[in-house]
């Protein structure tokens, strides 16, 4: 690779070289400050010392000066190992320097190799951007390289100089992130601080443990090991035995191992196998599309990623566990996982290790404090001791009873940590004749498997026994809650026969003293959670008191009320907070749903109801496939008949499936709660109904149809004071008023929308109108306001998480960037957002960046890779059905077919999008087709047929509003000078009259003509 970089590269006659070139950008870190502080005259002489040092560097070793301004040099070289030369020589020459007294000259250097594209004005392409994106995140004195200058210098170093690995880092504006490298000279400063780049987050794990780590150094040794040589490893072992903290510790170790990190994956609040995928998707963020299967989007975010998964608690959905650790591995090579579960997950290629027990002390040797504190198991149980009762210290007179405990109790961690809590109570001399009594019947035979587990239960049988009745009845009710749950639900939840809620903060502070219970600090809010081991024998422990069905009754009812509590607020300022709060709650969401799913006694109606209320939560944070799962199931059980319950149920199933692309059967759930909602005479929900109709017609491309529902929409809502429909209404109207170019009644109707959003604090509502607001801008060639409208729109998508449109913000802005010319950004903004939008699986926006993507290429002179985007975006705007991008991507395949000169096919094309754009209404679009078939009649030699449509275009921009962008100047201007010469000046005007004179109609009937 080396010695083809140093090659392949060749010269212009202007002198820059071509092909493979490596490029160096430098500057002067802090250059403003030092001019302030030595003054204007001093520091011209001191920019003219270093201007003569870097030219003394690179100009010897062929480096070319492409740009200079102010204190930055751009340089470009035929060979990387020159550039690096000469960056070694600048930085060299600069600390030798003398330079005048108190200044300190110093430059950073960014270094990156590729092929990009020369142009008239220079070079242009993602490589130049990286270049400088490079040099940006280093610091005064360093030398930064990437990747593949790297690898085309390692065997061609100036002698001394040492490479040394930075790691991946993200750069502004870069979709893909950089592996960077930096130059080591000796004698020169080494050490930086972190590079300027963007925070990559490279783990969840928990930042800290809230106990130390004991023992187990020779199998965290092993299982790093095996990690080394398996894609897959389970640890294996009983309930308690320790396997997720061992997990734990093995992937922090491993952490500077992966470059992408370690992840990890809780399933113990998982019930439905179907969830799996779902729950290591939400740990990276990626969601279902469209007709995409949210497992293929995994797959395609996981495969290029070095990581490891650390899958915990396997065992109560081994198979669905299976099934995806299978997919996952087939399809992502780089990929390691790290599960744990009671049983194999018999997958191909996976190595099992079986997490043995804590080293005990040797009952042979006697138990002096010395040979206790030998043992792993000892340790752990003193200092958790030490923990539950700070006075406790071991000595002679306790020693041998701590070795007892911890051999009866067979060196199990979590049963060690049990009893090391009833050193608040009882000495340790009584723990151990306690369990030796509890365990009698564990006392002979061998140590298998089955008897650790039997080890586990008898230690929790005995924690229970040694419960007050209050506290048993409390312990056994959290059983119910899955995932954590609050004070304040516990007290609704768990009181009732045995209890009263003003005593459930005592018995629930002593169930966390006894450590059965568990807590954590989430956003300065307390929560609790019980071990997944302690909460099924809880659970058991719940049926047997025959008292399961009222407390999950409750746990539903809680559930119900808090959802339609939320449902309000999802709409309002603090919206954000709500949506953290019910991400929190989605396990217990979970639970309460199963649980009305199987009872028998109104749990139907009750789960409709929980169902309808999550709904735009399960929108805002992309759990459409669960979504519509939920809602669908209960609308099939309950009862036919307009109830408020299947109405919102019905809007919720439409609103979701219209979201997966499904709009079918949008319309039909939309047509359904449309039904019910006006025989119940709710206003609102009549109005938020005939707005997700006027989508669906939309999106049919009737357009009449779609502004009558919504109208009506809009009238019920104003009339009802329900300002939340009338802002979506309003929002869709516009957006379809500008689909049919209605430029100015589009923005009318979006800045209302806009107004109320903002009074209602809204932030989902308020980005979807900036986003639409920003579009209408752009097409009436209000550029800055564009791009400042999507860029707050962006801003606030970030916040709330919304990776789908923060895809659709990117690309809005990369448009915005085509349009006026700068390639280069829009390029970068554009690839990020295909990136993103491949990730997530979302189709419509992958075929909408590759057709942005494609006529970007197409301008920057690389028809080649045009046409392969455009041609991946046509197909795929088929498949869906799409027809606006369908008709964007032919219109931008004529663009390069006739650059290419195939004139025939470059008509076709713009004819066959005409036809589309003509039907969809786009009147900036059909001017965009007529000033194509204008620049291939005039090729042709029509040029009279030519001068027509250019006069049409613009008196149709004109009467629309539509102005044309500064970047497709340059073709239409080219097709007037053409059609101007070829019939002179006079019957150049005449042609120009005659099609200034033309209807829209008349224009696009003749060019669908075609001759």
């Amino acid at each position: 690779m080396a010695s083809q970089d140093r090659t392949i590269a060749s010269r212009t006659p202007g002198g820059l070289p071509t092909g493979t070139v490596s490029f160096l950008f430098t500057d002067i870190e802090g250059s403003t400050d030092l001019l302030q502080r030595v003054g204007d005259e001093a520091y011209r002489d001191i920019l003219e010392q270093h201007h003569r040092l870097m030219r003394g560097a690179f100009e010897p070793v062929g480096g070319v000066e492409v740009d200079t301004q102010g204190d930055a040099f751009f340089v470009a070289f035929a060979s990387a190992p020159a550039s690096i030369a000469a960056a070694v020589a600048a930085q060299s020459a600069f600390a030798a320097h003398g330079w005048p007294d108190g200044v300190t000259v110093r430059v950073r250097m960014g270094l990156h190799t590729g092929e990009p594209t020369l142009g008239p004005g220079g070079y242009v392409g993602i490589d130049v951007h990286r270049a400088a994106r490079i040099c940006a995140a280093g610091y005064g004195g360093q030398i930064l390289i990437s990747e593949r200058t790297h690898s085309a210098v390692q065997e061609a170093l100036p002698e001394g100089i040492t490479l040394r690995d930075l790691g991946e880092h993200r750069l502004k504006d870069l979709a893909r992130p950089e592996h960077i490298f930096q130059a080591v000279i000796p004698g020169l400063p080494a050490d930086f601080p972190p590079l300027k780049s963007l925070d990559v987050r490279t783990t969840n794990l928990p930042s800290r443990h809230l106990t130390s780590f004991i023992g187990r150094e020779r199998e965290t040794a092993e299982i790093k090991r095996l990690l080394g040589e398996a894609h897959l490893v389970t640890l294996m072992g009983p309930g308690g035995s320790g396997k997720t903290r061992l997990a734990l510790q093995v992937a922090a170790d491993l952490l500077e191992a992966f470059p992408r990190g370690a992840w990890l994956v809780e399933l113990a609040p998982i019930a439905d196998p179907g969830l799996v995928p779902q729950t290591v998707a939400s740990v990276f963020g990626v969601r279902e599309g469209p007709g995409r299967p949210l497992l293929d989007a995994l797959v395609d975010y996981l495969r290029p990623r070095d990581l490891l998964l650390v899958l915990d608690n396997c065992e109560h959905l081994v198979e669905a566990a299976a099934s995806l650790a299978g997919t996952l591995l087939r399809g992502c090579q780089m990929l390691r996982i790290l599960a744990t579960s009671r049983e194999a997950l018999a997958v191909p290629g996976e190595v099992t290790y079986r997490v043995p027990p804590l080293g005990v002390p040797d009952p042979r040797r006697g138990a002096t404090v010395e040979q206790v504190m030998q043992s792993a198991a000892a340790r752990l149980f003193i200092e958790r001791a030490v923990l539950s009762n700070p006075a406790f210290a071991v000595d002679e007179t306790n020693a041998g009873a701590i070795a007892q405990v911890v051999q009866r109790l067979d060196g199990i961690p979590l049963a060690i940590e049990l009893a090391a809590a009833r050193v608040r109570v009882l000495p340790v001399g009584q723990i151990a004749r306690r369990l030796d009594d509890r365990f009698r019947l564990l006392t002979g035979g061998g140590r298998g498997g089955l008897a650790h587990h039997q080890t586990l239960r008898a230690a929790v049988d005995w924690s229970y026994d040694l419960l007050s009745p209050e506290e048993r009845a409390l312990f056994r009710r959290l059983s119910v809650f899955a995932g954590g749950f609050t004070l304040e639900a516990a007290e609704a939840v768990c009181t009732g026969e045995g209890g009263d809620s003003s005593d459930v903060l005592d018995f629930l502070t002593r169930l966390v003293d006894k450590s059965l219970v568990g807590t954590e600090s989430i956003a300065g809010d307390l929560r609790y959670r019980m071990l997944e081991t302690i909460r099924q024998y809880s659970r058991e422990r719940l049926a047997e008191a025959d008292e399961a069905d009222a407390i999950r009754q409750r746990h539903l009812t809680w559930y119900l009320a808090a959802a339609e509590q939320a449902g309000p607020a999802l709409r309002g300022p603090d919206q954000l907070l709500w949506l953290e709060r019910l991400e929190l709650e989605h396990d217990n969401f979970r639970a309460a749903l199963e649980w009305a799913k199987k009872n028998d006694a109104g749990g139907v109606e009750a789960g409709l109801q929980l169902a309808g209320a999550l709904h735009r939560f399960w929108v805002l944070r992309g759990y459409l496939r669960e979504g519509r799962e939920w809602l669908e199931a209960f609308l099939s059980e309950a009862a036919e008949g307009p109830t408020p319950a299947r109405a919102r149920a019905a809007y919720g199933a439409a609103v979701l499936a219209f979201h997966q692309g499904d709009y079918a059967r949008a319309e039909a759930r939309s047509t359904e709660s449309l039904a019910a909602y006006r025989k119940l005479g709710h206003a609102e929900g009549t109005a938020l109904s005939l707005n997700t109709l006027g989508i669906a017609a939309r999106n049919r491309g009737d357009y009449v149809q779609a502004r009558s529902l919504l109208e009506q929409s809009a009238a019920i809502s104003r009339t009802a004071g329900h300002r939340w429909a009338l802002a979506e209404a309003l929002n869709i109207l516009g957006v379809t008023a500008r689909r049919q170019g209605d430029l100015a009644a589009a923005t009318a109707l979006v800045e209302e929308s806009l107004a109320l959003w903002r009074q209602l604090g809204d932030r989902w509502g308020l980005a979807a109108s900036l986003g639409h607001l920003g579009v209408v801008a752009r097409q009436r060639g209000d550029y800055e306001r564009s791009r400042a409208l999507h860029e707050e729109s962006l801003a606030l998508r970030r916040e709330l998480g919304d990776r789908r449109n923060i895809a659709a913000a990117l690309m809005s802005l990369g448009i915005v960037a085509r349009h006026l010319g700068d390639y280069q950004q829009a390029g970068a903004i554009l690839e990020e957002s295909l990136t993103l939008s491949r990730e997530l699986g979302d189709k419509m926006s992958v075929a909408a960046s590759l057709c942005s993507l494609g006529l970007v290429a197409h301008r920057r002179g690389e028809d080649e890779r045009a046409a392969a985007l455009l041609e991946e975006s046509l197909a795929l705007s088929r498949a869906l059905g799409d027809r606006v991008n369908h008709a964007a991507a032919l219109c931008n395949l004529g663009f390069v077919a006739a650059h290419q000169g195939d004139y025939a096919r470059a008509g076709a094309l713009h004819r066959e999008s005409l036809n589309l754009y003509r039907s969809l209404g786009d009147w900036s679009a059909i001017a965009d087709c007529l000033t194509g078939l204008a620049d291939v009649s005039a090729a042709e030699g029509q040029a009279d047929r030519a001068a027509r449509f250019l006069g049409a275009t613009d008196a149709l921009r004109r009467a629309r509003g539509v102005p044309l962008p500064p970047a497709d100047r340059v073709l239409y201007e080219r097709a007037v000078a053409s059609a101007r010469t070829l019939l002179g000046e006079e019957a150049f005007a005449a042609a120009w009259a005659s099609g200034q004179t033309m209807s829209t109609d008349e224009a696009i009937r003749e060019a669908l003509t075609s001759r």
